[in-house]
């Protein structure tokens, strides 16, 4: 596939890809750290098959494997905090916080990276909200106790996943890997190892119950985690941290979409408008990112 050269481009076919993550979630039926460790289990195992298969040896440079294991850390809490949000808010507002990292991402960028956001994309990062806001139909006046907590838990995975991606970026920068297979191989496994623990400590079992589960869990592993995320993460070191913030923020818009084609989720004119707003927010982000990016790259 000659297009997916393009780091650009395997950026937001990987958000594309990762949107279905929501849904995945939302269909099985174990515990929210169990489908997390079957994610990256399912993943790691695919990944490393296939080094494997190519001949290729599961090996990285010394200076990389501290930014690996610091990114396994981010992920791993992404994954516990996510997976819990999505039971309490559902899959729609748990996909908006946790792209929420375009904060995250922005502020990192300009204090430790030195990249200045354009003025576009200062004015892409309100109307993305804004436009993400109503279509979820956020109604702040009425919430329960399980539904801040899902908030507080969506903020915090944005928090965990910029966390990753700046540390999985640095990873990068030092290897030579056009496609970041071992990277993601290991940091799977390293998550997978964390995982496992935390459910051993919370007493959850991580046993499968149905063959419907098993395929939901193995297509998470295989798509959302695999395929997607290793699109995304060997585009980090190629486009610029707002660039990658402003594209994620497709992940929300689509897992709208999936709500409305495989749950029935009805759509009001208001929630149109949103997906409209959000649309156009990315355009505006992504086309002025793309240039700053191949400038730096």
């Amino acid at each position: 596939m000659r297009f997916l050269k393009n780091p650009h481009v395997r950026l937001f076919v990987g958000a594309t890809i990762t949107s279905f993550a929501a849904v995945f979630v939302s269909l099985v039926d174990v515990s929210p750290t169990a489908s997390g460790f079957y994610r990256v289990l399912f993943g790691a195992i695919a990944l490393t098959s296939f080094l494997l298969l190519t001949g290729r040896k599961l090996t990285l440079p010394r200076v990389a494997w501290m930014a690996v294991f610091l990114s396994a850390v981010f992920f791993a809490l992404d994954l516990w905090f996510w997976h819990r949000s999505i039971l309490y808010v559902g899959p729609g507002l748990g996909t908006l916080l946790a792209n929420m990292q375009v904060f995250f991402m922005i502020a990192a960028g300009a204090l430790f990276l030195g990249q200045r956001p354009s003025v576009r994309q200062v004015i892409a990062i309100p109307l993305a909200i804004m436009g993400l806001a109503m279509v979820v139909g956020l109604d702040w006046s009425v919430l329960s106790v399980d539904y801040r907590a899902g908030v507080v838990l969506g903020l915090l995975t944005a928090a965990c996943f910029a966390g990753y991606m700046l540390f999985m970026r640095r990873a990068l920068i030092q290897t030579s890997h056009s496609m970041p297979i071992r990277e993601v191989a290991v940091m799977s496994f390293l998550v997978a190892v964390m995982l496992g623990a935390a459910a051993l400590v919370e007493g959850d079992s991580l046993v499968i119950g149905s063959a419907t589960d098993a395929g939901w869990l193995l297509a998470y592993g295989l798509l959302s985690h695999s395929v997607g995320l290793m699109l995304i993460a060997s585009s980090l070191a190629k486009v610029s941290t707002t660039e990658v913030g402003l594209a994620l923020l497709l992940q929300p818009f689509l897992s709208f979409v999936w709500d409305i084609l495989f749950f029935g989720r009805t759509v009001t004119a208001i929630e149109v408008t949103g997906a409209v707003i959000t649309l156009l927010a990315i355009f505006l982000g992504s086309t002025r990112g793309s240039k700053q990016a191949q400038r730096t790259a």
